[in-house]
């Protein structure tokens, strides 16, 4: 498998939505609806503007209580000042907890919003979407003879998705060109991997993750089988442009490089500290490795960065990391929406809380714009040539 171009994936978590950022995932459903017993005294002035509201708002059928009450419940969280905890509709929700199976069914485009256009980032190759000739810059205009001005992405990819053996129609305006085309696609179950290897000249690894699924400790496990049968002598680790994904899941990844001990320290709201330990039987924890990082490198990509860092297995190699060192758990309500909420902050084996700092790599290289159009990846070069000397 070829290695994916970091932004590709940073843009395929922000249509997944909930995975962006998220360090640490847990699921559990809330407590049984209705009123609890206790309550804030001050909330009693929420219900006076309900009641209020219903005697005397000029308007009666404005007064949608399930638009009101979302309405209220993210203003209620907007006041935390806490940008991941948040409220997830019900059609949110689902569509989040597709991408983090790794897999749904669809067309097979990773898409976003580029000046209020629905924008095709790119196509996955072998999907439906590639097939049918979708190109990365695609604008898509219409859906089924809907019109995307004024979608968000989250409608848009809604109505994009749907059952395998299904059809939908696109109108396309392809880059460069003038006039629309129609596309009719037939959707099918889509696999999206997380873990790409590329072996290098001098037998040399370089393996990406782009984000921590359920599936990415197993595709790991056999591609670092596969590169070892190849006969690699070294690892390149890029999490560069990973926003995150399952805590769990990255402790697992972590414990293929390192020979037990601490991966990292979670602590709760009282100061408590629980240790997450790696396991035994890492397949790697004896080749020389570096690790690649930039600023889109987040969350559960620090979890790893920084056990690795900390524990003197791997320099880091790239920019600082985005800083995001908090963990999240999902509470589904009794509606079927959700609240991501955070519940812990994670400290590294040293214990250096990466919460608004992010890690500092060993060694900082940075990607000039020059760099970009030429197709060069000095960071990479860089982390070649580490890997050489220490063998």
């Amino acid at each position: 498998m070829k290695i994916k171009r970091s932004l590709l994936f940073t843009l395929l978590i922000v249509l997944l939505l909930i995975l962006s950022f998220g360090a640490g995932f847990g699921f559990s459903r809330a407590l049984s609806p209705g009123v609890p017993q206790e309550v804030p005294e001050e909330f009693n002035t929420l219900w006076e503007v309900w009641q209020l509201l219903l005697q005397d708002y000029v308007n009666k059928e404005a007064l949608d209580p399930e638009e009101l009450t979302q309405g209220a419940i993210e203003g209620l969280l907007e006041a935390l000042g806490d940008p991941y905890t948040y409220y997830l509709d019900v059609e949110t929700y689902e569509l989040a907890l597709s991408g983090l199976e790794g897999s749904f069914e669809g067309i097979g485009a990773f898409v976003t919003m580029e000046d209020g256009e629905l924008t095709v980032v790119s196509p996955i190759a072998g999907t439906p979407a590639e097939e049918a000739g979708i190109r990365a810059g695609d604008r898509i205009l219409e859906i089924d003879g809907e019109t995307t001005s004024g979608m968000t992405l989250t409608e848009a990819v809604l109505i994009i998705r749907g059952p395998q053996g299904t059809m939908v129609t696109l109108l396309v305006l392809h880059q460069g060109e003038t006039d629309p085309v129609v596309i009719e696609i037939i959707r099918e179950r889509i696999d999206v991997d997380s873990v790409y290897l590329e072996m290098l000249p001098d037998n040399i690894a370089h393996i990406q993750i782009t984000y921590f699924s359920l599936h990415t400790s197993g595709e790991l496990s056999a591609i670092l089988n596969d590169a070892l049968s190849d006969g690699a002598v070294g690892i390149v680790l890029d999490l560069r442009g990973n926003p995150g994904g399952y805590l769990h899941i990255v402790v697992d990844v972590a414990s293929e490089f390192l020979s037990g001990g601490v991966v990292l320290y979670e602590e709760d709201s009282e100061g408590n500290l629980q240790a997450w330990n790696a396991k035994p039987g890492g397949l790697a924890t004896d080749l020389p490795l570096a690790v690649l990082v930039d600023g889109g490198s987040a969350s559960a990509s620090e979890v790893l960065a920084g056990a690795l860092q900390d524990r003197e297995r791997a320099p880091l190699i790239g920019t600082t990391t985005y800083g995001k060192g908090s963990v999240q758990v999902i509470r589904e309500l009794s509606d079927g929406s959700a609240l991501y909420v955070t519940t812990a902050r994670w400290l590294t084996p040293n214990g250096r809380q990466i919460e608004g700092e992010g890690l500092d790599p060993d060694f900082v290289v940075e990607i000039t714009e020059e760099d970009i159009e030429s197709g060069r990846d000095p960071q990479l070069e860089f982390a070649i040539e580490y890997i050489k000397a220490q063998l």
